[in-house]
Parts: structure tokens; C-alpha cells; sequence
């Protein structure tokens, strides 16, 4: 519920915006959507097999479900990756430099980054790699246990953890590495915080926002692949099943933390929620039935 009532707030508001979005801004648009078709491809099927005590569906909405994971997965961590590296080339570019990524650009980036996922996510249909059930038996997702068992499973994994989990990664962590390096020294020649341009507080405030919203990522998914890499190198069987299932729901709690991020850093999206929450009728007056002209009452729902 969250996640979708965040993101199409996200969406609804890019959508009011369309024309004064910048380029960046983009991305996250990308991610939201990635977020909310997420939500509602596989939550509501997750949830029934939980009530059901049973993956409900057979083989064939275990494939489902696995594949809608892994791409909708891997296009939120490319575009993770790709708001990373525009970071950077904005903070350590000129003006004039940084005006050259234009719409079009991030339009052929957004493009190629779902590509990609696709790409990787039916490569386990056409026969390299394989899905199946999780080891508490009510989601499904890459096969880890393929890694010893089986040398397609075994290329496919590898690949796969190397090409859409470490190199994207280390790629954020360089590229907000470099633009914190960047700010410190920026500090150092100004020494005053109150004699910054308001175009560097703007960018310090779009980088920490960018910051937190991968470090929300990464640190929800951390403990998903840790339990996955577990059952790699071990028997599913040697983890209780509780221990395999946290995990997985704290990483699917990924989708619900961006909105929130938003809300917070970000003046234009809270000034946009409350005129979005006007416009739906979400305020309701109550007036005293005693002296209702002298004594209203206004009240807000918050959501």
C-alpha cells in the first residue's frame, strides 16, 4: 500500500510537471515506475501464497513471479547506477558541460537500461540460468542452489552478480565517493557554509538525496543476497525458514522508502502532495453544530 500510494504520488506529480522536469529528474521517474510495477506484479501473489501457507500457481507463476523480480530488481539498480553517474558528471563538470545532458540522452539511457533487464531476465527462459521457488516455500526467484549442481546455473550466477549486482555497486560507491571528495574540497576554498552559491547547496541537497536513496537500496537488498549466497555455498536446508523470509520481505520493503526521501528533501513534491491532496478532497471541514460561523474546525488527512 505504501509503495504504490508513494510512487503514483511520484508519478502524479512528474506528471503535473512534465514540462519543467529536468533531465535527471528522469531517472527518477524510472525508478518509481520500477518501484510501483513491482508492487503490483508480484505483492498481491506473494501475499496470497502467504495466507495460503503455499506458492499458489504451479510452475508457471513461479516463473512469473521470478522473472517480474528480477527485472523490475536489476532495472531499479541500473538506474540507481545511472543517477550515480550523472552525480558526478553534474558536480564535477562545468556549466556549460553539464547542460549537455539533455532529455533525449536520459530518454536513450532509461531505454537501454530496461532493455538490459529484459535481457537478463529472460535469459533464464531461453535455457541459461533457472528459476524457482525460494526456500520458504511462497515466493520464487533465481535458482541459487544451481550454482554447484549445474555449470549453466554456475556461468549464469556468476555473470549475473558480477554484471548487475558488484559492478553497478562499486560504480555508486565510487561515483558518490568522488562527489563527496568534490564538496570537501569546494568547502576547504570557501570555508563558509553561508557564503556557498545556492546552485551548490541545491546540488549538495539533490546529492544526498540521491545518496540516501541508494544506501535505502542496497542496504534493504544486502541481507536478501547474503542469504542467497548462503545457500550458494550451503544447504537451504541448514536455515530456518524464518531466515530466509525476513530477508526477502525487507528487500521487497525497498520500494516504499523513496517517496519518503522525496517528501523530505524535496519543497516542490511537498508543495505538490498538498495540492494534490486538495484536488482528491482530502480535506474535510467539521463545524460545531453550537457555533459552526465562530468556530470551524479544518482537518487535514495526512494519508
Amino acid at each position: 500500500i505504501l509503495t504504490i500510494l508513494g510512487n503514483s504520488a511520484v508519478l502524479a506529480t512528474a506528471a503535473k510537471r512534465s514540462s519543467l522536469l529536468k533531465s535527471p529528474e528522469l531517472l527518477t521517474v524510472n525508478l518509481a515506475v520500477a518501484d510501483i510495477g513491482m508492487a503490483i506484479s508480484m505483492y498481491p501473489l506473494a501475499i496470497a501464497s502467504a495466507w495460503n501457507h503455499a506458492w499458489l500457481g504451479g510452475d508457471a507463476s513461479c516463473i512469473y513471479y521470478a522473472l517480474m523480480g528480477f527485472l523490475f530488481g536489476v532495472c531499479s539498480m541500473m538506474t540507481l547506477c545511472a543517477m550515480a553517474v550523472i552525480r558526478f558528471l553534474v558536480t564535477n563538470s562545468s556549466k556549460s558541460n553539464s547542460n549537455k545532458i539533455t532529455k533525449n540522452t536520459v530518454h536513450i539511457l532509461i531505454t537501454s537500461i530496461w532493455l538490459y533487464s529484459l535481457l537478463w531476465a529472460i535469459l533464464p527462459l531461453v535455457g541459461w540460468g533457472y528459476y524457482g521457488p525460494e526456500p520458504f516455500g511462497i515466493s520464487c526467484t533465481i535458482a541459487w542452489s544451481k550454482f554447484h549442481s549445474s555449470s549453466n546455473g554456475f556461468s549464469f550466477i556468476l555473470s549475473m552478480f558480477l554484471l548487475c549486482t558488484v559492478l553497478p555497486a562499486l560504480t555508486i560507491v565510487a561515483c558518490y565517493l568522488g562527489i563527496a571528495w568534490k564538496v570537501h574540497k569546494a568547502y576547504q576554498e570557501i570555508q563558509n557554509i553561508d557564503r556557498m552559491p545556492n546552485a551548490a547547496k541545491l546540488e549538495k541537497k539533490l546529492t544526498l538525496m540521491a545518496v540516501l536513496i541508494s544506501v535505502g537500496f542496497l542496504s534493504s537488498w544486502t541481507p536478501y543476497a547474503a542469504a542467497s549466497f548462503w545457500s550458494i555455498f550451503n544447504s537451504s536446508d541448514s536455515l530456518q525458514p524464518i531466515v530466509t523470509l525476513l530477508p526477502c520481505l525487507f528487500a521487497k520493503s525497498s520500494t516504499a522508502y523513496n517517496p519518503f526521501i522525496y517528501y523530505i528533501f524535496s519543497k516542490t513534491f511537498r508543495r505538490e502532495i498538498k495540492q494534490l491532496q486538495c484536488c482528491c478532497g482530502w480535506r474535510v471541514h467539521f463545524f460545531s453544530t453550537d457555533n459552526s460561523a465562530e468556530n470551524p474546525v479544518s482537518m487535514m488527512w495526512n494519508g
